[in-house]
């Protein structure tokens, strides 16, 4: 009776321990996720699967709780919104095929190229944003020709192929094209990928991960918790700070992941 006893004080005091640890990391990474405008899978995924969850639960609750963290950062600055939804539109017709297509390619695209691509895609943008002082730091109003707007279309359709097969840095690059392209700053660029990206891209690959593995619920509901409320203050920060801080954050999380997903690919090449 007394061992019966210590072996279930013993599995309680596990299970909340493992509970604890899936919010806070899932906090703490949405919230970085939120300022930076992505990268909450670089912390978030391998994590839970360092605690034990199988991959394809832990991919598939990753994604369902991604859509939390896009409502929590878009609803903390929702009035930076109003006037983007003519680009909003755009992202979704043209991004949501691109995510479709994405779920259905991924198992006849070997990762390892993948990461390998966006690998060293984000860290190229890690380069790049340092050695532009001013980039995204203020709005500005761009002319855009036919050429540019095309441009856009066809980057963010690349953009959702890559949200479909791959979990990290996608919500980066549509913040740095909404800034190259509209000449947006960090907040406006991050709070509308978050609504776009976060809450739609997310959600409709969710659905397809979730036909491959299982999602627990109770991990799911402490993942949407972390991430609703880890994306809501980021947001707030963001907001609070200003450009500045979230250029730096966008800078080292783009680093961060860039070398991360090399040495992924590195490792799937051994």
């Amino acid at each position: 009776m007394l061992f019966l006893l210590s072996t279930l004080v013993k599995s309680v005091d596990y299970s909340l321990s493992k509970s604890i640890s899936i919010f806070l990391i899932s906090f703490f990474s949405n919230t970085f996720s939120a300022i930076s405008g992505g990268g909450a899978g670089l912390l978030q995924l391998p994590a839970l699967i360092i605690l034990g969850i199988p991959y394809y639960e832990a991919l598939a609750s990753h994604k369902f709780a991604t859509v939390a963290l896009g409502i929590g950062g878009s609803l903390r600055n929702y009035k930076s919104l109003r006037n983007e939804f003519d680009v909003a539109w755009q992202i979704l017709v043209f991004g949501l095929p691109g995510v479709i297509f994405g779920a259905f390619i991924v198992e006849f695209v070997p990762e390892k190229y993948l990461y390998l691509f966006l690998g060293i895609f984000s860290i190229l943008l890690a380069l790049y944003s340092f050695l532009k002082p001013d980039l995204g730091l203020a709005s500005e109003n761009k002319k855009l020709y036919l050429i540019d707007k095309v441009r856009f279309l066809i980057f963010i359709f690349l953009i959702g192929i890559l949200n479909g097969s791959i979990s990290s840095g996608t919500g980066l690059l549509v913040t740095i094209l909404l800034i190259k392209t509209f000449g947006m700053d960090f907040l406006r660029a991050i709070t509308l990928t978050f609504f776009t990206v976060g809450i739609f891209w997310n959600f409709t690959g969710a659905i397809f991960l979730s036909k491959i593995g299982t999602v627990p619920i109770y991990i799911l509901l402490l993942l949407i918790v972390g991430s609703f409320t880890g994306g809501y203050f980021g947001a707030h920060l963001s907001k609070l700070k200003g450009n500045k801080l979230i250029k730096k954050t966008f800078t080292s999380v783009c680093l961060f992941i860039g070398v991360s997903l090399l040495i992924k690919s590195i490792l799937r090449f051994l």
